[in-house]
């Protein structure tokens, strides 16, 4: 493979990190910080490299930040529980894997966080959607497509590419800047 081609790559996964609307990376900041404050519980989720995503950033908030911060951030990947996806996938539907799980475990004024890159993946559009209407408060990042996550969360930052890797490592950066907000400051 000619080395122009990864040249071209870096340069467009540089436009979408510069392209990062570092305002709304501070008030989804000022969002956890308000959760973590009021002792309430953070969700998050995604699909594929989403999920993978979403591990990595609970795993940062919930040990490093919580380290950092001394009193620790009550937070939960919603895509770690193999039994419970498969049990719920199996014997209701693959799109209630988050929504049966929040309506277990979330209560009003929790807070959801979910990754996407097409933000039209029905099991998150549906766990949105009844987040929303039993007062959660909605977060998330999509990429460039939006999606119908964009327009339903309460609060979203979108990474304007449709490159599924782009936007992930976009993502992962986004989430980075979240929890080293916590741990740096």
């Amino acid at each position: 493979m000619d080395q122009t081609y990864f040249k071209k790559y870096i340069d467009r996964q540089k436009t979408a990190y510069d392209a990062i609307p570092l305002d709304q990376v501070e008030h989804f900041i000022q969002l956890i910080k308000k959760c973590w404050e009021e002792d309430r519980q953070l969700f998050a989720f995604g699909n594929g490299g989403s999920a993978s995503n979403v591990s990595h950033f609970i795993t940062d908030l919930g040990k490093s930040a919580s380290d950092r911060m001394g009193k620790r951030f009550h937070c939960l990947s919603l895509n770690e529980n193999l039994s419970w996806i498969t049990a719920i996938g199996n014997d209701y539907a693959y799109e209630d894997v988050y929504l049966r799980q929040l309506q277990n475990y979330a209560r009003p004024g929790d807070l959801v966080l979910t990754l996407g890159v097409s933000g039209n993946s029905p099991n998150v559009v549906k766990a949105v959607q009844w987040a929303n209407d039993n007062g959660l408060t909605t977060l998330a990042l999509v990429g460039g497509k939006r999606g119908q996550v964009a327009d339903l969360a309460h609060h979203s930052i979108v990474i304007q590419d449709e490159h599924y890797g782009r936007v992930e490592d976009a993502q992962m950066t986004i989430c980075h800047m979240l929890c080293y907000g916590f741990i740096e400051s």
